[in-house]
């Protein structure tokens, strides 16, 4: 595991528990609206930080373990560590349970955490209607790998949410309703829990969104609105 950093209490990562927050160096994405820049590219991360050592997280968590309910693993983009699995296993032999954030790539890796039950939450990003994906990640990608990755996960059997920051120059109402019109046409039902949540402008992967003025709660309220004409169940999240 590259461990690029550790938030030792977290109230909101993991909802409804009490939670730590491992955070996971590199990602395939280059998404200009990260707010980890410093965790994107690994080879960077490599040359001018250091990992914190797994065994010693994993010892800091089991003296905390009658305190924390469970750990959030994010990022980066989680699912590319290769000992990942392994990494789950032993928090979940604290007595813990685990939160894995991932944006969806790796939907082979998906699938064996959940069947191996080596995750008891899953979070997963939705970037933007899968036309217009490598606009939001900043890569050519093969958005099938999405798709299949937000089966695996509607069909786990867990709690999940799906979740979009929505971005100025990104995101509009056109391109919010195309991806609620998707999103039900993947889970085959209305009732998806989904989040938008509103860009903030610091330390952007790509400096220049740093410059961009989020949201208004009025516009937001706006793509809340038409995405709530085919998701009722969408939510709002951070305002």
């Amino acid at each position: 595991m590259i461990i690029g950093g550790l938030q030792k209490t977290s109230l909101i990562d993991f909802p409804n528990r009490i939670c730590c927050v491992i955070f996971t160096a590199g990602c395939c994405f280059r998404c200009p609206f990260c707010h980890n820049k410093n965790l994107v590219e690994l080879g960077k991360f490599n040359r001018t930080e250091k990992s914190l050592d797994k065994d010693g997280v994993l010892s800091f968590i089991g003296k905390r373990k009658n305190i924390l309910d469970g750990v959030c693993i994010t990022g980066g983009e989680p699912t590319l560590q290769r000992d990942l699995l392994d990494f789950c296993r032993d928090i979940k032999e604290l007595g813990l349970e685990v939160k894995l954030d991932t944006n969806g790539s790796n939907p082979q890796t998906l699938k064996t955490i959940i069947e191996k039950r080596l995750a008891n939450f899953i979070a997963m990003d939705i970037k933007t209607s899968f036309e217009e994906y490598e606009k939001a990640i900043g890569i050519n990608f093969d958005t099938g790998k999405i798709r299949e990755s937000m089966r695996t996960v509607l069909n786990s059997g867990l709690e999940y949410e799906f979740r979009t920051t929505v971005v100025p120059t990104i995101h509009n109402a056109k391109s919010i309703k195309r991806m609620a019109e998707q999103i039900k046409e993947i889970a085959g039902t209305e009732s998806v829990i989904w989040f938008l949540q509103n860009f903030r402008p610091k330390n952007c992967y790509d400096e220049r969104l740093e410059k961009i003025v989020p949201f208004t709660r009025e516009e937001i309220n706006g793509l809340f609105e038409e995405a709530q004409k085919i998701i009722p169940t969408v939510e709002i999240r951070g305002l």
